[in-house]
């Protein structure tokens, strides 16, 4: 385990899904953070991974895990804790849209049972994994956040356009995993803070083929998407735990 007296004060993060996208924007803002002395990225795959794998920061440690494997979970959380006894920020943005021939479904017609369970392994069931695996690395007496990228179209309450079965369901059980987790972190982990945050139109990959219609002002790039979440992020009491956010920090209904 590291026991540098230089690094006692500095904060360990952990980036989930770092390879691209919103994740990769919060591997670069928070390498550039003083207080942050180390942080972990995961990526799935070395060919959509490259910016990432070419980041030459010493305070940076890449590893490989897919997010629905629990397996792979716990070696990543066991290879930190070689090094450190606490985390300071978990944040996931490991999530899908589409892939393939998984796509947003227009209507019943065209459901898949198959499809459906991919959303729901990657943008709900991964993260409570995620959840459950974290815990010893922020049991620890200092604020912690936990932060996972949920979206707007997965509030029940919100939803006034229906479609999109698959990511709105898989999207609304995250947040039902988040708030229930907070529950039993504030008994287990009671300086753990667990979020789900709504990021906004975000120019990424994920976004890409339902860019026509959003006007110019609300499709965010990575950078501005990053540190608008970090503002709510750092303003979190521990009274938002288990809350859900949009990226200007207002409450969003479940």
């Amino acid at each position: 385990m590291d026991t540098n007296p230089s690094d006692r004060f500095l904060k360990t993060a952990l980036i989930v899904g770092g390879g691209r996208g919103i994740g990769l924007g919060f591997v670069r803002q928070l390498l550039a953070r003083g207080e942050i002395g180390r942080v972990y990225a995961t990526y799935r795959q070395v060919e959509s991974a490259t910016e990432l794998l070419e980041i030459a920061d010493p305070k940076l440690d890449c590893v490989q895990m897919d997010i629905t494997d629990e397996a792979q979970i716990a070696a990543v959380i066991a290879r930190i804790q070689t090094q450190t006894a606490a985390l300071h920020y978990v944040i996931n943005s490991a999530g899908v849209l589409h892939e393939g021939e998984l796509q947003p479904e227009k209507s019943l017609r065209h459901i898949n049972s198959d499809r459906l369970l991919r959303y729901f392994q990657v943008n709900s069931i991964g993260a409570l994994l995620l959840f459950k695996q974290v815990q010893p690395l922020i049991k620890h007496p200092d604020r912690s956040i936990l932060a996972t990228i949920s979206a707007k179209v997965g509030s029940i309450g919100d939803n006034q356009a229906g479609g999109w079965y698959g990511y709105r369901a898989s999207k609304a059980a995250l947040n039902m995993f988040v708030r229930t987790t907070a529950i039993e972190y504030q008994r287990t982990c009671p300086q753990a803070i667990l979020v789900a945050l709504h990021p906004g139109t975000t120019d990424t990959q994920l976004s890409q083929p339902f860019q026509r219609n959003v006007p110019p002002e609300k499709l965010f790039s990575v950078d501005r998407t990053v540190s608008q979440l970090l503002t709510v992020i750092d303003g979190l009491a521990a009274s938002d735990s288990g809350e859900f956010f949009s990226w200007d920090g207002t409450r969003l209904p479940w």
